[in-house]
């Protein structure tokens, strides 16, 4: 009996054992399945992509890239497990920049990700910029010019209309006076 016992202890332990080295294994599958990095790829506004990864630290890591933007080509978000959170801008040179007072990088515009890093426009985008806003103040200037000019013509036109037909009133009451005139001396 005691020997039965004992055989029965022997593989209780060693069902205990097998069971054991098992959550081991599992504890460290899931250990080294947390320790990768997963990444996730979506599209951006403004024409652009946004790619986030997770850390095994913790450490999310969001990169936006623009794919035509001429001010600013990429901007990376940082955020570390204790909440505190970094914004860097690249240029297209390379030029990296820590971003300030932008909101949230990942969907403000590419322009407004440049203001925030300091990164000034170019001033012949701007120049263009004023240069069409003058020429369509001038365009609607000239419009309304050229109403008024419309406006005028019609008016002495009008005038000269009812001139022409006070003249010819005129004419007509001075050749019929003639008229009688010429009447009386030849009889």
């Amino acid at each position: 009996m005691t020997q039965k016992i004992c055989l029965l202890t022997i593989l209780f332990i060693a069902a205990l054992g097998a069971g054991c080295s098992d959550t081991a294994d599992y504890q460290t599958a899931n250990a080294n399945a947390t320790a990768s990095p997963t990444t996730t790829t979506s599209p951006g506004p403004d024409n652009s992509e946004i790619t986030t990864s997770l850390a095994a630290d913790g450490t999310r890591t969001e990169t936006r890239v623009f794919r035509n933007n001429p001010r600013v080509s990429k901007v990376v978000v940082t955020t570390q497990r204790d909440g505190t959170r970094t914004v860097r801008a690249t240029s297209p040179s390379g030029e990296e920049r820590v971003v300030a007072n932008v909101g949230n990088a990942l969907e403000a515009t590419g322009d407004a990700v440049a203001d925030g890093a300091g990164w000034v426009a170019d001033k012949g985008e701007d120049a263009a910029d004023e240069t069409a806003d003058k020429a369509e103040d001038v365009g609607d200037k000239a419009k309304t010019v050229g109403e008024k000019t419309v406006e005028g013509a019609k008016t002495v036109g009008e005038k000269s209309a009812e001139g022409a037909k006070k003249v010819g009133d005129k004419t007509v009451s001075g050749a019929k006076k003639v008229g009688k005139a010429v009447k009386k001396v030849i009889p």
